[in-house]
């Protein structure tokens, strides 16, 4: 009684103080269980250990009862200004943290960004704007992890990942439909070399028919070979071959490059290539 006395406090004082401290463990509580469902939720989606994520709840749970100590302390007559200072001081505080880590922090709400609308998963096989191509390996609350196919590991923070163009692989179908483009010469017969380009494709053991039952009722061939454009030396055939992941049709037309061009050069399909005449001119 006699330190309640000195610090000026009364019943109301002491009711008010508990009802702060039970709200603050009540919403603290609360809060952390939804969080911990939606983490739960979203690490199971992105393939992500949970853990990662617990100094997040533990930031949050941080600062409800550091705002319950501060509403305490204010509570107390003798302390509040006191209370004011110290709220002051921590404005400041967290204004000078802010600036300096904004662009961490601009990460982090870019990786929950991430995690919501969910453009790419752990193992999603993607491309970063035409320069970075492999599948991602890991995603942090800062920064995306890529391996490539040269087994390198590309880190890009989580806010870069969140404006630029990404195309996944992985997302919807898994078919992809590889471009198999040659150019022949002019005097070659277009109507072999589509027939080669054709039959190499099917016999490969990566290729997959995409036909639908209409589709092969209508008479479309299994491989679709078009001449798409001329050249100064080339008519240039572009066939479509269909496989079953981006990593198998990448092989595939790998392959098909070889065994293509093996099949022209035993049934006379020329394919043209530049060349130079080269004068050498006599000393006058």
């Amino acid at each position: 009684m006699d330190i309640l006395k000195e610090f000026n406090i009364d019943w109301r004082h002491v009711i008010s103080i508990g009802v702060i401290l039970v709200g603050a463990f009540a919403i603290s509580r609360v809060t952390l269980w939804l969080m911990g469902r939606f983490i739960k939720t979203s690490s199971e989606k992105l393939k992500v250990d949970a853990t990662r994520y617990r100094f997040i709840r533990n930031a949050v749970s941080l600062v409800i009862y550091t705002t319950a100590l501060f509403m305490v302390i204010y509570t107390i007559p003798s302390l509040r200004s006191l209370a004011i200072t110290l709220f002051a001081g921590a404005g400041i505080l967290v204004a000078i943290i802010g600036f300096a880590a904004q662009q961490a922090f601009s990460n982090i709400i870019s990786g929950v960004f991430i995690v919501i609308s969910r453009p790419y998963r752990v193992g999603d096989l993607i491309r970063v704007e035409g320069d970075y191509y492999g599948h991602v390996e890991d995603i942090t609350l800062r920064h995306t992890v890529i391996r490539d196919f040269e087994n390198k590991r590309i880190i890009i923070p989580n806010s870069v990942m969140n404006n630029v163009t990404i195309v996944n692989s992985d997302i919807g179908e898994s078919l992809v439909c590889e471009f198999l483009n040659f150019g022949i010469s002019y005097d070659s017969s277009i109507d072999l070399a589509m027939k080669i380009i054709q039959e190499e494709a099917m016999a490969h053991p990566e290729w997959v028919d995409n036909r639908t039952p209409e589709e092969k009722a209508k008479g479309k061939p299994p491989v679709e070979v078009k001449v798409v454009g001329f050249g100064d030396s080339s008519v240039n055939l572009r066939g479509y071959a269909w496989s079953s992941t981006a990593v198998s049709g990448r092989l595939m037309r790998m392959d098909l490059n070889k065994s293509v061009k093996e099949r022209f050069d035993r049934e006379g399909i020329e394919i043209p290539f530049p060349y130079r005449t080269i004068v050498y001119k006599k000393d006058i």
